[in-house]
């Protein structure tokens, strides 16, 4: 491989989660998403990528739950102990699964208020609007609009942006295609993509929808049940044979667990 590698923006190395003290949720997590990454964090519902991203943001603690054990660390710094607002500061902006727009607020107000951390004056946070309205065109078009009668596409562009307005290094996307119609979701999608490459902002993204992620993630993480269970490349995994009948719905017609495949164990060596 030519070139020099990418520097590792984060590192999540061993992490275990426990909710209300007793429920093992993450059982061991190790990823890394490199700088100018877009790295796809893949499985079913239950699988744990909310939980992880959770973690990595700082979130768990209204859910009653903990990193009992592991490392995480952002730019080389551990930041298990820094607030959510702290980490939006270093450049860490987490959007929520599900949108969480304000309903009574337009879509401009939703979007000044991803800025509430910035100390850098009007008119540099006015230069971000223009730049986001930019990305989003049908943002400006909908700026006076109260966001609880937008569509769900629109909230979800809103989220994005409201995100990017604090200028952040990494973005982490709690699954943008929930709800939407196809073409919102490739819509969604090329945005991403798009900021990707113009804004090197950094994207570690919890999607279902693994044929749309593995599209565009340059590599991808498959959870199962709080473990990863596979990782690599996303062209690798697509062309893998039990990514393509567990989660691209291609191959075999008698769905299972990864677990139940026979050649599982003997391939993963992280099973005991």
């Amino acid at each position: 491989m030519s070139g020099t590698a990418p520097c590792t923006l984060l590192d999540v190395n061993g992490i275990e989660v426990i909710y209300n003290h007793v429920i093992l949720v993450l059982k061991g997590v190790s990823l890394s998403v490199p700088e100018g990454g877009i790295v796809a964090l893949l499985g079913g519902n239950g699988a744990g990528k909310t939980t992880t991203l959770r973690a990595i943001s700082n979130l768990l603690e209204g859910e009653r739950g903990e990193v009992t054990k592991g490392r995480i660390e952002y730019q080389g710094e551990r930041i298990e102990r820094l607030t959510p607002s702290e980490l939006v500061r270093r450049g860490v902006v987490q959007v929520m699964e599900g949108r969480h727009c304000f309903a009574h607020l337009t879509i401009e107000e939703n979007l000044l208020t991803g800025a509430y951390t910035r100390r850098d004056g009007k008119a540099a946070i006015a230069r971000t609007l223009d730049k986001v309205y930019a990305y989003f065109p049908r943002l400006k078009e909908r700026r006076r609009a109260q966001a609880a009668y937008t569509s769900g596409g629109e909230q979800q562009m809103c989220a994005i942006g409201r995100a990017l307005m604090a200028e952040p290094k990494m973005v982490l996307l709690d699954e943008p295609s929930m709800g939407l119609a196809p073409q919102i979701v490739a819509e969604v999608f090329e945005i991403v993509r798009d900021l990707n490459h113009k804004e090197r902002t950094t994207f570690l993204l919890a999607e279902q929808n693994t044929h749309m992620a593995l599209r565009y993630a340059d590599c991808g993480y498959i959870l199962e049940n709080g473990r990863i269970v596979m990782d690599g490349a996303a062209a690798t995994l697509r062309e893998n044979e039990d990514v393509k009948e567990f989660y691209l719905g291609v191959g075999g017609s008698d769905r299972k667990s990864f677990r139940d495949v026979k050649s599982y164990k003997r391939r993963k060596r992280w099973l005991s």
